[in-house]
């Protein structure tokens, strides 16, 4: 009786799994037909282009408030209008640009050099125990030093010249770009390295087709913060080293200003200087993280 009673009681099992394992299905499936598709011109100005601007229009009226409440004194805190002035006067004599590219062309050179050395030192520290050891603490110590302390010593190495001014972005950049890369390799799961090796992958080729691509999350990440130290180191190089031969770009715009006590200058330089930041992220590395992403399976709409 016992056992006949168990058989019983155990009938309705198959049932339920197998409404389970139908349940289990239907949801694999849903997950399958995500369909993925650009967004239309519409959701592409409501979701990406209305915020930012709305939160520059806030700005722009909360500062312009300031200034007719009379917070400080005007040479303080100058109008937006200064501000623009000084925009139009830059434009008329034709220097903004050049302001402009001074500092870019110097940033993305000083930033492709260092990805060029920070690169393969991120794969050899990742790779090799000895190496990771010996200077992996070293990569972590620079990476915390502050870019404006590399300025005096460059300055005395090198002179005034803009191989001081790459000096400084790559003792900035490389141990952001390396110590990305190297996160990125510790995050690979053991078994794709396992998987390419028996595929037969090794040495370089190994590196190329397995462990960059598994990498890249990180290593994007890396890049990133690079330039953003790349951007900051510069900006530090230029209000501190002041020299004809150095022409201006936006960081000696900032301390001339600064010298000429001329507040819509500096308010115009660092404006200059985050729409550079800003439009550098948005054109380069926002489409990268979002490849990566896409490449991954990580980025859909429904």
């Amino acid at each position: 009786m016992g056992s006949t009673d168990t058989k019983t009681a155990a009938e309705p099992q198959p049932a339920a799994d197998a409404h389970d394992l139908a349940g289990l299905e239907a949801g694999l499936d849903a997950l399958e037909t995500v369909q993925t598709r650009r967004a239309t011109l519409r959701e592409t100005l409501v979701q990406k282009v209305f915020p930012p601007f709305t939160a520059v229009i806030l700005v722009l009226v909360v500062w312009q408030i300031l200034v007719w409440a009379k917070v400080t004194d005007s040479y303080k805190l100058p109008a937006p209008t200064a501000v623009w002035d000084e925009v139009e006067a830059a434009w008329r004599q034709g220097t903004l640009l050049d302001y402009i590219w001074t500092s870019v062309q110097r940033g993305l050179f000083g930033f492709a050099m260092a990805l060029v050395i920070g690169t393969p030192l991120g794969l050899l520290v990742a790779r090799v125990r000895f190496v990771r050891a010996a200077i992996g603490p070293i990569l972590s110590g620079l990476q915390s030093l502050p870019s404006v302390a590399w300025v005096p010593p460059a300055v005395l190495w090198l002179g005034l010249n803009d191989s001081m001014m790459y000096a400084v972005i790559l003792l900035g950049a490389v141990p952001s770009i390396a110590n990305g890369l190297v996160a990125g390799v510790d995050q690979i799961p053991p078994l794709f390295l396992r998987a390419g090796r028996t595929l037969g992958a090794s040495g370089l080729r190994h590196t190329w087709h397995i462990v960059m691509p598994a990498a890249l999350p990180g290593y994007v990440a890396g890049l990133k913060q690079g330039w953003a130290f790349s951007w900051r180191s510069l900006m530090a190089a230029e209000i501190i080293a002041q020299s004809p031969d150095l022409g201006i770009g936006l960081g000696q715009l900032l301390e001339a200003g600064r010298t000429n006590s001329s507040m819509s200058q500096v308010f115009l330089a660092i404006l200059l200087i985050l729409i550079v930041g800003i439009a550098i992220d948005l054109l380069i590395f926002s489409p990268l993280e979002r490849w990566v992403l896409r490449s991954r399976g990580l980025l859909v709409k429904s």
